[in-house]
């Protein structure tokens, strides 16, 4: 195992936890987005509250598995892709809005604030341990080359 496997593991994580932040942001600066895209009948759509999804950089948790018994380096995390949230859009009733349908019902997006800031708060808490990991780590790698003074 590289002496730099640790730090290669915690700095993918820190990527991913970063770009994890990046899309809540997006989704609560667009919680009010009314025209984010156009659908395949022409029709101007609210905007999708989006999603990170991530995996093992190399496999699944079996190949890890056999890795770690033969003292291989793992390769940390990556983002396999970012889905948008199917779920339906949040109907709200205000006739004045300029998207309003017929009926006088606004099509929102399906953004909820409260998901957005716990995500929020799970992405940071994860980058903070990854730092803690990552400095950990330094300062072991730092105290062996001075055991040679």
């Amino acid at each position: 195992m590289s002496i730099f496997g640790a730090l290669n593991t915690s700095a993918s994580a820190l990527t991913a936890q970063r770009l994890r932040m990046d899309v809540v942001s997006s989704n609560i600066a667009n919680a009010q987005t009314t025209r984010a895209t156009v659908n395949e009948n022409g029709e101007v759509e609210p905007y999708r509250r989006k999603m990170v999804a991530l995996e093992p950089a190399q496999g699944s948790f079996k190949s890890f598995l056999h890795k770690a018994s033969n003292s291989t380096n793992s390769a940390g995390v990556q983002v396999s892709q970012i889905v948008e949230d199917e779920s339906p859009f949040k109907l709200v009733y205000n006739p004045d809005h300029p998207d309003a349908n017929p009926e006088g019902y606004v099509q929102l997006p399906n953004v909820d604030p409260l998901k957005e800031m716990v995500d929020l708060m799970s992405a940071t808490r994860s980058y903070e341990a990854n730092v803690t990991a990552l400095n950990a780590t330094k300062g072991m790698l730092l105290k062996a080359l001075e055991i040679g003074k």
